[in-house]
């Protein structure tokens, strides 16, 4: 679902060159965003479940914290590795800048496949990059949430971890925890709920109704599966959903006539956002291969899967219908294809901006766990919506006035407040 020839970090630092340049930013603060700020990188024995030990690559990287402590997530995949990181950290940056929360970016992980790991084996990783990074986290340092095929749990079982070798409670420690141990209600909707506003907002901007418009989505984990839900109820169809199945190897799609129930899909939908085929078929759905989420006579594409979900290529072969993307992933959009969609009339909603309610739901999550007084669900999602719908107004407010793409603007602004908070502390 990415292309091997992808490299996410240099993508990053192409979109930061091409701000910096639109800005006239000082080349000296220029050099300071371009590359992380620290990047650790540490190895992880873990005794498996068969008495064997194996050494698993762990990471965190920090881009920037001239705006607050460091955010951002930790993934548990088989291709996470310093790049994916290092560009992830850097988008996370520009996220919080965007949306005005007072963090700075930052990512990590550990290189390992969790579809072949016990219970008992991730609770030791866990557990075990928390010990080797203890030192580099915390609520005033960083504070890590979940990210690809990570969950409450695994963000519990590391707070655990921390709060022992801190001796202390330190619930802000973490995000993304359960219900009734530190997490926010909200939460788990959050970065899907936001892809959602964001596409209402675009709806609105380009005249067309949601009840006359038709969604497709790459991705059913918690980011594809609550946007799926939030645009149901705002009278989209979302036509197609693709997720990938770890047992053939490959992507499925599915799709049925008057469109995808993401609560019965969801129902049949495991902890890593896998569809059950079988079932699906079972229950009327056209099951096909992962790539025709791609070409559905749809008004809104959705990749909330992988890096570089939209190729060239691809974008240059998309249905005519197709008037906006919503990166629910990062680098969703391969930089050759903006171009291209461009020239197509095709919205851009780029990832930074599209799936920032993740971000902005952990904030909300850090100042509840430090008031130890948590909202209801009603008011997180009614302040995340103000968020999302005030960051959206300002990127379209400024590419119309600025004559540039979205994803132009939407880094204009972005950069130019972490430069402020970067000459503000006299760093460069």
């Amino acid at each position: 679902m990415s292309g091997s020839d992808f490299n996410p970090y240099a993508a990053a630092q192409a979109q930061l060159d091409r701000a910096s340049e639109l800005l006239g930013l000082d080349p000296g603060i220029a050099a300071l965003l371009r590359e992380p700020m620290s990047e650790i990188a540490v190895r992880l024995p873990v005794r498996m479940d068969n008495g064997a030990g194996e050494l698993f690559r762990g990471y965190r990287v920090h881009h920037n914290d001239a705006l607050g402590p460091s955010q951002g997530g930790i993934r548990f995949h088989p291709t996470a590795g310093p790049d994916i990181f290092r560009a992830k950290a850097m988008w996370t940056t520009w996220r919080c800048a965007l949306v005005e929360v007072p963090l700075g970016g930052a990512s990590g992980g550990v290189v390992c496949d969790p579809h072949g790991l016990s219970a008992t084996e991730i609770e030791k990783l866990c557990r075990g990059w928390v010990r080797a990074l203890a030192r580099w986290l915390g609520p005033e340092v960083d504070v890590p949430e979940p990210d690809l095929a990570t969950n409450p749990q695994h963000m519990l079982w590391m707070l655990d971890e921390y709060e022992m070798i801190v001796m202390g409670r330190r619930p802000g420690a973490f995000t993304g925890k359960p219900v009734g141990m530190g997490g926010s209600l909200g939460r788990q909707e959050a970065a899907g709920y936001g892809v959602g506003f964001a596409v209402r907002e675009a709806l609105k901007q380009i005249g067309l109704h949601p009840d006359k418009a038709r969604a497709s989505i790459q991705g059913f984990g918690s980011v594809g599966r609550n946007a799926a839900t939030l645009l149901s109820q705002l009278g989209v169809e979302v036509a197609c959903v693709a997720t990938w199945d770890p047992n053939e190897h490959r992507s499925l799609a599915f799709t049925r006539e008057g469109g995808v129930d993401p609560a019965e899909l969801g129902s049949i939908t495991d902890a890593a956002g896998t569809v059950d085929p079988v079932r699906a078929a079972e229950r009327g759905y056209s099951v096909l291969d992962g790539e025709a989420w791609l070409t559905q006579p749809v008004d809104v594409l959705i990749p909330a899967a992988l890096e570089q979900a939209i190729s060239a290529s691809q974008a240059d072969t998309l249905p005519q219908r197709v008037r906006i993307i919503a990166e629910g992933a990062d680098g969703a959009t391969a930089p050759a294809a903006d171009a291209t969609l461009t020239s197509h009339g095709v919205m851009v909603i780029p990832g930074f901006l599209a799936n920032a309610g993740g971000v902005t739901c952990s904030y909300f999550e850090q100042v509840q766990s430090a008031m130890n007084l948590y909202w209801q669900k009603e008011e997180v999602l009614a302040r995340l919506d103000r968020v999302m719908t005030q960051a959206f107004a300002a990127v379209s407010d400024t590419a119309r006035k600025r004559a540039l793409s979205l994803r132009d603007a939407a880094h204009v602004i972005a950069v130019s407040r972490v430069a402020a908070a970067c000459r503000g502390r006299g760093w460069v």
